[in-house]
């Protein structure tokens, strides 16, 4: 049994917030999301309030930093994986956070399906897996019609971030989401984690990867019906990814590894 006020680190890097009493947790997980969305945001949380979402969220290190500076925000996150859900819950339940909520689901399902449009104030995704074979190209997130769900999903100005240490996958987000979003890079480390808000980030950077960040803000302009119509127009990402990024994505592969989240690190 974690001590109160223990601190956890992960690759020598804290992770947000001290263990509580435990008679001070709460219960985070979202066992079972409805058969079809979308989501009630104010039933699911029990107040108003401006909605964060983190799609492919692995182990929550974001979710919990963010969670924790902005009790006034609510925060949903998913990723593919149990076992990277159970490693985020349990720690979300420990730090006692009320404005959080964990759920199994991949990134397209909850923004195609349980998102109501408009209805949230930021949308993250961290470190996308880039499937270097070829033949694997198609199970790519960040696709044309994903960032249009996601500009359908954000309210007015609302804020799309991304991040990922694979220079073939910046290239392509550099090309589309402009369509989209005013999009502008960010890089320098985020000033509220600058070791990284991401496990993965960390696991670049000791590796001396770059890391790639961008900050989106939602055009207004654009109605869903045409975000979807210049979707269609868009190239897929059928980019060819070969560099030294590929061997820590092997490394994390490897079935004895540490594991990723529903696609993602």
């Amino acid at each position: 049994m974690p001590e109160p006020g223990a601190i956890e680190r992960e690759f020598g890097v804290p992770i947000p917030g001290v263990i509580r009493p435990e008679a001070e947790w709460t219960r985070t997980a979202i066992k079972r999301l409805p058969p079809s969305g979308p989501l009630d945001w104010p039933a699911l949380f029990g107040r108003v309030a401006p909605v964060v979402v983190e799609l492919g969220c692995g182990n929550g290190r974001f979710t919990l930093l963010s969670a924790l500076a902005r009790p006034e925000v609510d925060h949903f996150a998913s990723d593919l994986l149990p076992v990277v859900i159970r490693y985020a819950t349990r720690r979300a339940n420990q730090r006692g956070l009320r404005n959080v909520r964990f759920a199994v689901k991949d990134a397209q399902t909850v923004l195609g399906s349980y998102i109501p449009p408009g209805s949230v104030a930021e949308v993250h995704l961290y470190h996308p897996q880039p499937y270097h074979d070829p033949r694997q190209a198609h199970l790519r997130v960040v696709t044309p019609r994903f960032l249009a769900d996601v500009h359908r999903g954000l309210a007015p100005g609302g804020l799309f971030v991304i991040q990922t240490d694979n220079p073939d996958y910046w290239s392509y987000f550099a090309r589309v989401l402009p369509v989209f979003f005013e999009f502008h890079d960010h890089p320098t480390p985020w000033p509220d984690a600058p070791e990284g808000r991401s496990r993965r980030e960390i696991l670049s950077r000791s590796r001396n990867l770059r890391i790639f960040r961008g900050l989106g803000q939602r055009r207004d302009e654009i109605s869903a019906a045409e975000a979807l119509a210049l979707a269609e127009s868009l190239p897929p990402p059928s980019f060819r990814s070969r560099g030294p990024w590929c061997d820590l994505d092997a490394w994390e592969s490897r079935p004895a590894g540490p594991r990723r989240g529903g696609g993602r690190y």
